[in-house]
């Protein structure tokens, strides 16, 4: 059977069983099994074997098991660049672009050299932006070594694996400051924030297939920005900007939390579903 034929009669049939699964999401396991690119499944004029559609099956089960494409086809599209995931980072969100894409203006336009992000998962956000300016240095700070690995896997595959440096180490450690011992005119963060209670309520592709470590922003969400915006008043130079991702209704104690350390409201991000996404403080 043709990939066309063989991919519009698995459209069909997932319409009976699952609303959740799109066209593009079988585009893409296909393409992983055939070793192409999405946009040419469609095109391919070969019959398929036998083993390639049981491989298939295989990863349309997991699928629709809830496991996001992207961590089965170990890959995903975010910004203008291509990271490797797994199940130890979170997915990368379309919403958190444009906090990066804004960063990046922020670094150009100010000269920024040397930037720190608390919580790096896959690497997607300060990866972004060493790739976007190649005169920037950045070091980035995660808990988890397993998502350290994943994001020095990205670095290499960026080749910006010599402007930046990786610790290991927690925002709360007691020593944390004298890890990190530098001082920076940007700080950036997408930390936990999903309130504990709340993660039993989240759609399966997060709650079990994201880190929990990357989610539970502690009892009212607010956990790390109070941690972080604290040591950021300290790490940042007079001047320098704290950008943070934010949850949906976060905004204003995300910004009273900023306000107690002395750093001020710049601007809030909008992401495309109009939420409140991103908020710009600075020292």
């Amino acid at each position: 059977m043709l990939c066309k034929d063989f991919l519009d009669s698995q459209i069909i049939a997932l319409r009976k069983i699952s609303s959740d699964i799109s066209s593009l999401d079988l585009r893409m396991l296909l393409a992983h099994v055939l070793g192409v690119e999405s946009s040419e499944v469609y095109f391919l004029k070969s019959e398929l074997t036998d083993t390639q559609i049981k491989q298939f099956n295989v990863l349309l089960q997991k699928r629709i098991n809830h496991c996001p494409t992207d961590k089965i086809i170990g890959h995903k599209g975010f910004y203008k660049y291509e990271f490797i995931v797994n199940e130890n980072v979170l997915s990368p969100r379309p919403d958190t672009e444009i906090m990066v894409e804004e960063t990046s203006s922020i670094i150009a336009r100010e000269n920024i050299d040397n930037i720190l992000e608390f919580g790096v998962g896959s690497g997607c956000i300060i990866l972004s932006l060493l790739a976007d300016n190649p005169n920037l240095t950045a070091t980035g700070i995660d808990i988890s070594n397993e998502a350290l690995a994943v994001s020095r896997a990205n670095a290499a595959s960026l080749g910006v694996t010599q402007r930046v440096k990786f610790i290991n180490a927690s925002w709360f450690d007691s020593d944390i400051e004298a890890k990190i011992n530098e001082r920076y005119n940007l700080i950036i963060s997408n930390p936990p924030y999903i309130p504990s209670a709340e993660i039993e309520t989240l759609d399966e592709e997060v709650k079990c297939f994201d880190p929990k470590i990357a989610l539970d922003g502690g009892n009212d969400g607010l956990r790390d920005y109070r941690q972080i915006a604290k040591l950021s008043a300290r790490l940042l130079n007079d001047g320098g900007f704290l950008i943070f991702e934010i949850g949906e209704m976060q905004k204003d104690d995300v910004i009273n939390i900023a306000a107690e350390q002395k750093l001020s409201l710049v601007d809030v991000l909008h992401d495309l579903s109009g939420t409140e996404r991103c908020i710009i403080l600075k020292k």
